[in-house]
């Protein structure tokens, strides 16, 4: 048994995933990422079962564990009551620790979402806020959701939320003490040093890239190689 394998073996959600692993492909073909993503959920199990520290460092420093969207689909259908996503759960967070995530272009994109998600729910109290969510990072969203950025207080008001106001409502301020609350959840739950580990990692990345960190964030966030989905040959 290697020691990345032992290593996988603390976390709980492995311990709960893998279980009886038959390696029947159910999870596999009911998997969403799979259906558009170069990604065996069934094969990554199957890997992580030879318990081969060479085959299990080579998954930590791959794409294909950044794939999973976390949906759990794979546990409704495994006849074994598997869990493929809470392996590739463990999976991440090992590559995290190890600083492996930030081999792979996908693994590397963990550091803007990280900054974005986090800076907003430890700052603002939301996950996603119009007050950060910058149009030109996000031309998907459209013209109309451009404009309601640039009218937002307006097009908020019109709508019934209390937008950045005290009191109750839509969008409304977060009292500081709330905000010290999730902040010292972070600390007690290892989030604070996760979020430490993405940044070290990281910036230790952009630095070996010959970037600086600004430059490496712009980056990560836009950039996208070929050759990650199935459509493409």
């Amino acid at each position: 048994m290697g020691k990345l394998y032992d290593e996988l073996s603390k976390d709980y959600r492995f311990k709960e995933g893998m279980h009886t692993c038959i390696n029947c492909g159910t999870c596999t073909a009911i998997c969403p990422a799979a259906e558009f993503y170069k990604y065996d959920p069934r094969k990554i199990v199957d890997t992580v079962q030879r318990k081969d520290d060479r085959e299990i460092g080579a998954l930590l420093k791959s794409e294909t564990i950044w794939y999973c969207g976390e949906c759990m689909s794979c546990v409704t259908r495994c006849p074994r009551k598997n869990g493929a996503g809470l392996v590739v759960m463990a999976l991440r967070n090992l590559s995290v620790k190890l600083g492996y995530f930030t081999c792979s272009e996908k693994g590397r994109q963990l550091y803007p979402l990280t900054k974005a998600l986090n800076g907003n729910i430890l700052n603002l109290g939301y996950c996603v806020h119009p007050q950060t969510f910058a149009y030109e990072d996000h031309p998907e969203s459209g013209p109309v959701f451009e404009w309601v950025l640039e009218h937002k207080e307006e097009v908020y008001a019109r709508l019934g939320a209390n937008f950045g106001k005290e009191g109750p409502g839509a969008l409304r301020k977060i009292p500081q003490e709330d905000l010290d609350e999730l902040k010292a959840i972070y600390d007690e739950t290892g989030g604070t040093e996760r979020l430490e580990l993405v940044e070290k990692h990281s910036l230790a990345k952009a630095e070996e890239m010959g970037m600086t960190p600004e430059e490496y964030l712009k980056y990560t966030f836009n950039h996208c190689s070929p050759g990650h989905f199935n459509s493409e040959q």
